[in-house]
């Protein structure tokens, strides 16, 4: 089983590199590790060619944006199973592909989806945030729950019936994709319950108090857009995220 794991990033070298690492580690090897950046003045283009054995391909150029950079790794991914694992994030643990891959084989479902940590620090690890999943409902969704966005993996067929990123979304093109993906009744969802991502705090969406006001804006224009809902869902969406502060690990 071929997996497609894709990372944007811009003027992130040092980041990148943790990230590069970070799946080198992988047990699994089945896979097909794709960059894009967009168009980087740091040392990112000298820094890649040091793992030029395990990046199948590095495209550098300016781009609109992460998701118009999302969208152009998955038009050149060939996995059977495609995901995201972004620069400056990592996985938790050596054997994350290897699981997913396992539970793709036995379930045979058209997406996969687990836990996230967000963390301060990595070394030493310093968890900020937990953010557990839970097995789906589509009820849930309706109510604002939706699995974190790195931890998903889906199959081929799963990107031709639900499509590409929305780019007239800035912030929220990521929830908006998977809300699409959610409510969708002829897709079948799998839940591997541990942490498959440590991602570093500090994101787009939260990176200032316009940023998060952007975020709310977006979140409820896509909840609309997919009929999930309205300003209730919004709501415990958000209210939702305060729990991950006090969950541990």
């Amino acid at each position: 089983m071929l997996i497609s794991l894709i990372t944007v990033s811009y003027n992130a070298c040092d980041s990148l590199e943790e990230t590069i690492k970070s799946v080198r580690a992988q047990e699994f090897k089945d896979f097909e590790y794709i960059i894009i950046d967009g168009g980087s003045k740091d040392n990112t283009s000298m820094m890649v060619k040091d793992y030029q054995d395990l990046i199948s391909l590095y495209v550098s150029e300016p781009d609109g944006g992460i998701y118009e950079a999302l969208n152009k790794g998955l038009s050149y991914a060939k996995g059977r199973v495609l995901g995201f694992i972004h620069a400056n994030d990592r996985f938790a643990n050596t054997q994350v592909l290897s699981k997913i891959a396992s539970l793709f084989d036995k379930e045979n479902p058209d997406a996969v989806y687990g836990d996230l940590q967000y963390v301060s620090s990595f070394e030493p690890l310093q968890i900020f945030r937990n953010w557990k999943s839970g097995n789906f409902d589509a009820s849930k969704v309706r109510r604002g729950w939706m699995p974190p966005h790195p931890s998903v993996y889906f199959s081929r067929e799963v990107l031709q019936k639900v499509g590409y990123f929305d780019t007239s979304y800035k912030i929220s093109a990521d929830y908006e994709w998977l809300l699409r993906l959610m409510l969708r009744e002829d897709i079948t969802l799998a839940y591997l319950p541990e942490v498959l991502v440590y991602m570093a705090i500090g994101g787009a969406s939260n990176r200032s108090l316009k940023s998060i006001i952007q975020k709310s804006r977006e979140d409820y224009r896509a909840i609309r857009k997919n009929k999930a809902g309205g300003l209730f869902t919004l709501l415990s969406k958000n209210f939702s995220k305060l729990g991950q502060f006090f969950s541990g690990k």
